[in-house]
């Protein structure tokens, strides 16, 4: 690792690390059909709305559902959801690419890396995965569908980083990649949780700009336990309500990679 340019850094040493993010969804999935939950795959085309409650969901199945309480948990869609609604939300998807490499080097046993311009690296099995360093603000939102992967981004931006910070990954072999697309909070980069001061029945779990499957646990929690008891308990997540977008007020996550 080449220290040049660095004043300072920060290594956690235990209970860090990551996850299959795939197999976490496989789990919650398979907890809810324990509890007879139903599932129904179908595109929201409509909320219906009554002065200060919305009172149901449309269906591109041309199926409506009657609701006393609206979750938007919608990610990258959420803003199009609020605004069914007559809501606004500042939250777009905006296209995130990651990398997979070969190297001579086997750092089986290395943390993940974050450069301070934002670029990662961390090792998967025999392999690495990298990205960061999107060109987020001047991009824009993503356009629905696009997933093709900016392989400019990984030769003229990413690898000469790698290269720089960890001289082995001079030699390396991009193998694949894949994009996907992030529930972006254009105000601050950060949550909107809770519900919204004009419709008090449509609650909102939006804009954690890469976060999300991480706090999804707690937040999931913590809105149930609202909506259950009417007031959090576990997790105080009022720092993260709508009023904070309406006043201008930015509550910024600056650890956006």
């Amino acid at each position: 690792l080449s220290a040049e340019g660095i004043s300072a850094g920060a290594y956690g040493r235990t209970g860090e690390g990551w996850f299959d993010a795939h197999a976490m969804l496989m789990l919650f999935r398979k907890a809810l059909r324990a509890k007879k939950i139903d599932f129904i795959t179908a595109d929201v085309t409509g909320i219906e709305r009554q002065g200060d409650r919305v009172s149901g969901v449309g269906l591109d199945n041309g199926e409506v559902l009657e609701a006393g309480i609206v979750v938007n948990a919608a990610g990258p869609n959420a803003g199009k959801v609020a605004a069914l609604a007559g809501l606004a939300l500042p939250v777009e998807p905006r296209k995130r690419n990651v990398f997979v490499f070969e190297a001579r080097e086997k750092y089986t046993d290395m943390p993940l890396l974050v450069d301070p311009s934002g670029i990662y690296v961390r090792p998967e099995g025999s392999v690495y995965l990298a990205g960061g360093a999107e060109p987020e603000e001047r991009d824009g939102p993503a356009a629905p569908g696009d997933f093709e992967v900016n392989w400019q981004l990984f030769e003229e931006v990413i690898w000469p980083v790698l290269a720089t910070r960890i001289p082995a990954f001079e030699a390396i072999k991009p193998t694949r990649a894949w994009a996907g697309h992030y529930d972006y909070n254009t105000l601050d980069q950060n949550a909107v949780i809770g519900p919204h001061p004009e419709v008090g029945n449509f609650i909102l779990a939006n804009g954690f700009s890469g976060h999300g499957l991480q706090q999804a646990p707690g937040v999931g929690k913590a809105l149930a336990e609202l909506i259950v008891h009417g007031g959090y308990r576990t997790v105080d997540c009022s720092a993260f309500g709508y009023e904070r977008l309406a006043e201008g007020r930015a509550f910024r996550e600056l650890n956006v990679i």
